[in-house]
């Protein structure tokens, strides 16, 4: 039997969840692994402060050198979440041999180049499945199984807050604003959502896994970001009239050696394999040259799948004789060759609120046509108080087209009132 000593940096909600399944699961780890985990030292803000589960106060400490700097700790755990101070102590038990296990998408992403030149340099380990969708073993799977393919695109919901908010609001009518009061009631929104709603979670993620997907560092600051705070009841309605459910989806694409990176709301089709997945649950689907279409889903947060996604790291670590890291060079800037586009194509869904006199649909279809860009769908509602609204899905166009379009059409007579973009 192999006797592993542990340190926790954090033992918040996800710390917790790892405490107790360390503990409750300690038999069955013993007897799949021949490992027993010891924690030594868990770092808190505050010593007195009740937790979730019962935690023996002699553990606790406030000095981060007591779990970073301890010879006789060989793993750290990190759940403070957050860039800093967490990257720092991630940085500090790195450079002390020790390996680290993180559920911390932010301070990974904006960090990593640092952090694995870090381990890389003093032969440590450096694990990361449960920064990104839970339980959802989507890290492994594109570093170890789909090692013989080449991804050419993945389309991911990442994060449950939003797709649970997008879920209520589809299935009844409500408004964002009143869906997310309950979000944040129920403990599934943050008091300060905007990591969340403004893509920013999402945003994160999708660096790490495209980064992985394609082979080559995707920084976070090249990915289009766009969240789902002006996302409306009315969107969503017509989308549903026309076929389409609405998503806040992570997109990543690789054509040769050009990159398109983005997150933002989406429609796709209803028969579509994500357009199913609701609640707070996430999903990750991928296109290999080989594998052909893969979809993983699952629990994307939670104490219980995100502590199940750290301990599986854990015995992924003790299981090598070496540490793995990444094979592309980790650099903070984008891989040298590559280009991140900003013109993706795909289809477009524009609600427009127009008057109602001759003329105005057929300036409307010019300006489209000026840009090389037919229309596939449209609907127009009859006119109130001398306005129709109109909705339209074009044909597949590029975005700097749909844009200069939609700048032409605006004028007294039409007002643009939301574009959302379309995947297949």
């Amino acid at each position: 039997m192999r006797k592993v000593s542990v340190g926790f940096l954090g033992c918040g909600n996800i710390g917790c969840g790892v405490w107790k399944l360390l503990n409750e699961f300690k038999a069955d780890i013993l007897h799949r692994s021949d490992v027993e985990f010891d924690v030594k030292r868990i770092l808190v803000r505050d010593v007195k402060k009740k937790r979730d589960q019962v935690v023996p106060e002699e553990l606790l400490t406030t000095d981060p050198a007591q779990v970073t700097d301890d010879p006789e700790i060989e793993m750290v755990l990190e759940f403070m979440g957050g860039e800093t101070p967490a990257t720092q102590y991630m940085l500090r038990a790195l450079e002390m041999g020790k390996t680290v296990v993180t559920a911390n998408k932010m301070a990974l992403a904006l960090n990593w180049h640092i952090l694995q030149a870090a381990a890389e340099k003093h032969g440590s380990g450096l694990y990361y499945e449960a920064a990104v969708c839970g339980a959802i073993p989507i890290i492994r799977t594109t570093l170890d199984s789909l090692m013989s393919n080449r991804i050419e695109e993945m389309m991911g919901i990442v994060n449950g807050t939003t797709n649970y908010i997008l879920t209520r609001m589809s299935q009844e009518g409500s408004d964002y604003a009143e869906v997310l009061s309950d979000a944040q009631r129920l403990g599934l929104a943050e008091p300060d959502p905007t990591s969340d709603v403004e893509g920013f979670d999402a945003a994160y993620k999708l660096s790490i896994l495209s980064s992985l997907a394609f082979h080559a560092r995707v920084p976070f600051d090249v990915i289009y970001r766009q969240g789902i705070t002006q996302v409306s009841a009315a969107d969503i309605a017509f989308g549903k009239e026309l076929g389409y459910t609405l998503k806040l989806l992570a997109i990543a694409k690789r054509s040769g050696d050009v990159i398109d990176a983005r997150v933002h709301p989406t429609f796709i089709p209803d028969d579509h394999p994500l357009a199913s997945v609701n609640g707070s649950f996430n999903a990750i689907f991928l296109h290999g040259h080989a594998c052909d279409d893969m979809m993983l889903f699952g629990r994307g947060a939670g104490s219980a799948p995100t502590a199940s996604a750290v301990v599986a790291d854990m015995l992924y670590a003790v299981s090598r004789d070496t540490p793995r890291h990444p094979t592309f060079r980790n650099t903070n800037e984008l891989a040298e060759g590559l280009t991140v586009t900003d013109d993706w194509h795909c289809s477009f869904y524009v609600r427009l609120t127009a008057s109602d006199r001759p003329g105005v649909l057929a300036r409307i279809t010019a300006c489209l046509g000026d840009e090389g860009i037919s229309i596939r769908n449209l609907m127009q509602r009859d006119a109130v108080d001398g306005h129709a609204q109109i909705v339209l899905i074009t044909h597949d166009a590029g975005e700097c087209a749909i844009r200069k379009a939609l700048a032409a059409i605006a004028s007294d007579d039409v007002q643009v009132e939301s574009m959302i973009r379309v995947e297949r």
